[in-house]
């Protein structure tokens, strides 16, 4: 069943209604119409069978025919906090990450970030990896589109990272899985968790002395390094199969 969001949400009416570039994909298209069933989430984790009832040009009108479905969403609350990355790769990381549960990103420009992005293009960027962010949370039937903020230095993302219930930093000089193994099976169930993962060049030595001084819990993803790339994935990947 195809997949979409309406994120304002219920109508007083009971309705649901579905704007943006989504309603030429639904109609033109998939040539859905009146009568067709969808699945559409409302981006606050309820998930509803509905069937459409009227097209416009700018909106698909629907009424919710099913029982609400159950949340695919992950049951603690994951950010990652992602060193600028060079190329493209940031598109791959906020794809891949949303289709195993993320629940935010926060793109940090570190020490050893090659990337410089001048204000339009933090902006630029930011809507980009929102929109792959949207699509994948369509792909993979996520019950909410996960946010992505703006580029921000270390210092701004380490405040806001000390505001969550835990700060976890996956290191290459990190040992002991058992230490891993306890941390995931500590966090509790809605908890907020901050990721910070190192750029191609890795966390500098002041960096991970300021995460530590912050009472960051340093760990290891394994015996082997990770690419900036792979290490949200395999952190989400470890706690699907602890939490859910």
């Amino acid at each position: 069943m195809y997949h979409f969001f309406a994120p304002e949400g219920e109508q007083a009416d009971g309705t649901l209604i579905i704007t943006g570039n989504d309603v030429k994909h639904i109609t033109r298209v998939l040539r859905l119409s009146a009568g067709d069933k969808i699945a559409v989430s409302d981006n606050q984790d309820r998930n509803h069978v509905c069937e459409i009832t009227e097209t416009g040009p700018d909106f698909v009108r629907l009424k919710i025919i099913g029982g609400e479905m159950p949340s695919t969403e992950m049951n603690r609350h994951i950010s990652i906090f992602q060193g600028l990355p060079k190329s493209d790769k940031m598109d791959y990381i906020v794809t891949k990450c949303v289709e195993l549960g993320a629940f935010s990103f926060v793109p940090v420009a570190m020490e050893r970030s090659v990337v410089k992005l001048d204000e339009k293009k933090k902006e630029d960027r930011r809507l980009r990896w929102q929109a792959k962010a949207e699509s994948a949370a369509k792909q993979s039937g996520r019950s909410r589109i996960p946010a992505v903020e703006t580029v921000t230095d270390f210092t701004r993302a380490l405040a806001m990272a000390k505001k969550m219930d835990y700060l976890v930093v996956p290191y290459e000089s990190a040992d002991n899985m058992a230490k891993t193994r306890k941390l995931l099976n500590e966090i509790e169930k809605d908890a907020s968790v901050a990721v910070f993962i190192g750029p191609e060049g890795g966390f500098s030595p002041n960096e991970i002395q300021m995460l530590k001084d912050a009472g960051a819990h340093i760990i290891t993803l394994g015996p082997r390094i990770l690419r900036t790339e792979t290490a949200g994935m395999a952190f989400l990947a470890m706690g699907t199969l602890l939490w859910e």
